[in-house]
C-alpha cells in the first residue's frame, strides 16, 4: 500500500517535465517559423501548455511574449529592437502588433 501512494507524484512531475519539453520545443519552432500565423499559432499552444499544467516559464521565453498582447516578439521579424544613446544604456523593444515598449537597462560595466 506505500508505495501505490506515492506513484501519482511520479507522475505528475514526470507530465510536468514533458509538459515543459513541449513549450520549449514549440517556441524554438515558433521562432524559426517563416509564416506568421503558424508561428502565432505554435506560440499560443506553448503558452495554453504552460498555463494547463502550471508551469513558470523560464526568463528566456516569458521575455519572448508580449506583456500587452500577449502575442511572441521575435526580433527583427515582428519587434523593433534600439539601443539607447544617454549615460544609461538601454535596449528598448517595441512589438509591431500593439506598440507596447520594453525598455531593459543595461548594468554599467
Amino acid at each position: 500500500m506505500g508505495p501505490a501512494i506515492h506513484e501519482p507524484v511520479k507522475k505528475t512531475q514526470r507530465v510536468k517535465e514533458l509538459a515543459e519539453e513541449r513549450v520549449r520545443l514549440l517556441v524554438d519552432h515558433a521562432i524559426k517559423e517563416q509564416s506568421p500565423e503558424r508561428a502565432d499559432r505554435q506560440a499560443r499552444v506553448a503558452r495554453e501548455i504552460a498555463m494547463h499544467f502550471r508551469l513558470r516559464l523560464p526568463y528566456e521565453i516569458r521575455q519572448l511574449y508580449c506583456k500587452k498582447c500577449k502575442q511572441i516578439i521575435v526580433p527583427g521579424r515582428n519587434s523593433r529592437i534600439r539601443m539607447g544613446r544617454s549615460n544609461t544604456k538601454a535596449v528598448r523593444i517595441t512589438c509591431l502588433k500593439c506598440g507596447h515598449v520594453y525598455r531593459k537597462i543595461l548594468s554599467a560595466q
